[in-house]
């Protein structure tokens, strides 16, 4: 029995000593990098799920981003909060602005020496600061996140909140809060300061875990790239390009191509990123189809049905209705800008505009005439045969022919000479009686 115990006893020391280094736990390691925006959100979701799928102990998200978009930013703080599996921060350069707000949802967070986090203020696409609104339900939201992980709220609402007076940590009022790694250790906002992953797996008892890196496969790569803010506007405006030049070129070429790549560069990574899903494809398709269908149609109305086909296929895919309304409409006015060039220097001669649109003339130097000009007729006197009020008919040489006079009234049975032949038009003036 004694033998017995002392092996038991044996095996469960070894266990807890094997336990305190990670033997046979999972770790997962996500990196956090670059700005906070849909195509992040979706990689960690992604990420995520693979780590609770695969039984992970331990989820490690690796920090280094300016910040990035508010909405992402909360769907990521609702996902991590969410978690079932121990999450910690590793800020390994920067967790500024919307990445403070992801560090403060996560169970602990560790700092290399050099790191920073805080100056989360929120500002709009062009820079200044948002209305009071945004800025309030910001303020809270990062109140929230520190209070859900037992951290003094106070240091998360000066990193929002400029008005907040912290001078000893280099927040006077008008300042943001950042917190260097030293002062975050003091104020509890860091439980340690690393220099690299291995201390940090060492200090959470995980140095024998298994590691498995996650990382942004190639579509959502392109999800990140084409869903920032700054590239939407530029990815829409070379397609607008690119269809504005294609109509004065002849047949299909690069402008085209460039167009349609940009287009659909567009819709590839809204939809990787989950914010659009086939109907927005459904309704692209239709509104092209539509523009197609007006060439052949005429009326206008399936041409504006397709423009506003594809303009709605647009905003279903944005996550921003106002971020989208201004791309639209810098693609619209660089579509514009080029079209009157265009049409300038090239005119309609050139592209879709010669098969659409009828360019030959039936001109008098070619041998064409409206109708038969009977010049031979001026001079011709003759007699009317009904008023003329200004028109009306008159005899000339046994010919009954149409006529009008300078303006005046001409009764009937009265002498008139004929003065001008414009055409089918003949004018006559009234002579005096002899």
């Amino acid at each position: 029995m004694s033998v017995i115990f002392t092996i038991t006893l044996l095996n469960g020391t070894l266990l807890i000593h094997a336990d305190d280094h990670g033997e046979g736990k999972l770790v997962y390691i996500v990196p956090i990098e670059n700005e906070v925006e849909r195509g992040l959100e979706a990689f960690l979701i992604r990420s995520t799920n693979e780590a609770v799928e695969a039984g992970a102990n331990h989820i490690i998200f690796e920090i280094d981003t300016p910040g990035g978009r508010v909405d992402s930013a909360k769907q990521i703080g609702k996902l991590l909060q969410d978690l079932s599996i121990p999450a910690t921060s590793f800020i390994v350069n920067d967790a500024l602005s919307a990445g403070s707000y992801i560090a403060l949802n996560t169970d602990s967070i560790y700092m290399k020496p050099n790191a920073t986090m805080g100056a989360s203020g929120v500002i709009t696409s062009d820079g200044t600061a948002a209305d009071d609104k945004a800025q309030s339900a910001w303020i809270a939201a990062m109140i929230g996140a520190a209070e859900s992980k037992g951290r003094d709220p106070i240091y998360a609402e000066a990193m929002a909140d400029p008005s907040i007076d912290l001078p000893e940590y280099g927040a006077g009022k008008g300042k943001f809060l950042t917190l260097t790694a030293q002062n975050a250790l003091n104020v509890g906002y860091a439980e340690g300061v690393f220099q690299n992953r291995v201390e940090l797996l060492h200090e959470l008892g995980l140095t024998n875990a298994i590691i498995v890196e996650t990382e942004t496969t190639v579509a959502e790569e392109v999800a990140r790239f084409v869903t920032s803010p700054i590239v939407i506007p530029i990815l829409l405006s070379v397609a607008s390009l690119g269809l504005i030049v294609e109509l004065y070129s002849p047949g299909f070429g690069v402008a085209g191509t460039m167009g349609l790549v940009a287009l659909a560069l567009f819709f590839y990574g809204h939809i990787i990123a989950g914010l659009a899903g086939m109907e927005v494809v459904i309704l692209l398709l239709l509104g092209i189809i539509l523009i197609v269908a007006e060439f052949f149609v005429t009326g206008g109305i399936l041409g504006l049905l397709g423009v506003g086909a594809i303009i709605g296929s647009l905003f279903m895919a944005g996550y921003d209705i106002g971020h989208m309304s201004m791309s639209i409409a810098i693609a619209f006015i660089v579509a514009v800008i080029v079209a009157v060039i265009l049409f300038r220097s090239i005119g309609m001669e050139k592209g879709i505009f010669r098969r659409i649109i009828l360019s030959n003339r039936t001109t008098t130097e070619l041998g064409y005439v409206s109708s038969i000009n009977r010049l031979e007729l001026i001079g011709l006197e003759g007699v009317t045969v009904t008023p003329l009020r200004p028109s009306g008919t008159a005899l000339f040489e046994n010919e009954r022919i149409d006529v009008v006079s300078e303006g005046a009234f001409i009764p009937k049975d009265q002498q008139v000479r004929i003065v001008k032949v414009e055409g089918m038009r003949v004018v006559v003036r009234e002579l005096p009686n002899t």
